[in-house]
C-alpha cells in the first residue's frame, strides 16, 4: 500500500527560456524567477488556490496543469491519494515565452514525488525529465526546469535527453516582457514546414558558437544568438518584440525573442549593461534583470 508523508510539500521551480536565438527546440536557460506550490493529501476532493500570474484564468479543477502533471506522476508511481489541496504562488508570467507551464508541469511531477514516500526509488530525476517531456510535448523548457542551468536537449528514437553545459558567471539576462501574451500554438502556426538548406546549415553554426559564447566567450554571443529559423516568421504575430530584437541587435546587444515568444531576452556581462538596458525597456512592458539559475526545481 502508497505510504503518503503527513503534512504539505513545497516545491520551487524557474522560469525559463528556450531557442536563445538559433537553439531552437534544443536549447534552454533556467533564470532566476521561480514560481512556488505547495500540496498536502488530504482526506478527500480537490482545492486549488492561485495567486499572483494566472489567477482568475487558470482552471481550478482536474484541469489544472499542476493537477493533471501530479496525476501522470501519481500514476507511474502506482499512487492514488485520497484527495489533494495545492496552492500555487506564480511569478513566471502566462504566455509570455518563460516557461510557465513547464514551470507547472515540472512542479506537478515533483510535488507528487516528494508526497509519496521513497518515491525516488521509483521516479528519479531522469524519469522526472522523461515525463515532464512528455507532457509538454518537448524538452526545451522541462530540461533547465528540472535540473537547472543551461541545458542541451532533444529527442532520438522515441526517447528524450538532456545534457547540461556550462555558463559563463559574467554571464546574465535582462527580459522585457509585453502586457500582451502570444500562445505557443499560433507561434508555431506561423513557421513553415522547409527552410533553405543554407539557413539551416548557417544556423546550426550559429547554435554551436553559442554554446561555446556561453560556456566561457560573451563577447561571442551577438553572433551566436543570430538566429535564422523562426524570429522572422514570427514577426505577424509580436511585430513590437522582433522590431525590439533588431533595435538592440544593431546597437550589438545580444537579443533575442524568448521561447515562442514575445518576451524579448537579452544577455548583458555585468551590472552597467543591464542597467542602460532596463532604461530601454518600452512604456507598458515590464523588465527584470535576472541571473542563470543553476538549481532547478528543488523541494523547499
Amino acid at each position: 500500500m502508497t505510504a503518503f508523508v503527513e503534512g504539505p510539500v513545497r516545491v520551487s521551480v524557474p522560469a525559463t527560456s528556450a531557442n536563445l536565438g538559433p537553439g531552437f527546440d534544443s536549447l534552454g536557460l533556467a533564470l532566476s524567477l521561480r514560481d512556488d506550490l505547495e500540496a498536502e493529501v488530504v482526506a478527500e476532493g480537490l482545492v486549488i488556490e492561485v495567486e499572483g500570474a494566472g489567477a482568475g484564468v487558470v482552471p481550478l479543477d482536474e484541469a489544472h496543469l499542476v493537477v493533471r502533471s501530479m496525476r501522470a506522476a501519481f500514476a507511474a508511481l502506482g499512487a492514488e491519494p485520497s484527495g489533494l489541496r495545492l496552492s500555487c504562488h506564480n511569478v513566471i508570467p502566462h504566455g509570455r515565452g518563460l516557461g510557465s507551464s513547464s514551470a507547472a508541469i515540472v512542479g506537478g511531477i515533483s510535488l507528487a514525488r516528494a508526497l509519496v514516500a521513497d518515491a525516488a526509488a521509483v521516479l528519479d530525476d531522469d524519469a522526472v525529465f522523461r515525463l515532464a517531456a512528455r507532457i509538454e510535448g518537448h524538452p526545451d523548457n522541462v530540461a533547465p526546469a528540472l535540473y537547472g542551468g543551461f541545458v542541451i536537449s532533444g529527442s532520438e528514437s522515441g526517447d528524450f535527453f538532456a545534457v547540461r553545459s556550462a555558463v559563463d558567471p559574467r554571464i546574465s539576462a535582462v527580459v522585457l516582457v509585453p502586457p500582451v501574451p502570444v500562445s505557443t500554438e499560433v507561434a508555431r502556426g506561423l513557421l513553415p514546414a522547409d527552410v533553405p538548406h543554407a539557413d539551416a546549415a548557417a544556423d546550426a553554426g550559429r547554435t554551436a558558437l553559442l554554446v561555446a559564447a556561453l560556456a566561457g566567450q560573451p563577447e561571442r554571443l551577438l553572433l551566436g544568438t543570430r538566429d535564422y529559423l523562426h524570429q522572422e516568421y514570427r514577426r505577424p504575430a509580436m511585430p513590437a518584440s522582433v522590431a525590439l530584437v533588431d533595435a538592440l541587435r544593431a546597437d550589438g546587444i545580444p537579443a533575442l525573442v524568448s521561447g515562442a515568444g514575445p518576451t524579448v531576452l537579452a544577455f548583458v556581462d555585468g551590472a552597467a549593461a543591464a542597467a542602460e538596458l532596463l532604461d530601454r525597456c518600452p512604456n507598458g512592458w515590464d523588465a527584470l534583470h535576472l541571473q542563470v539559475d543553476t538549481q532547478g526545481a528543488r523541494v523547499c
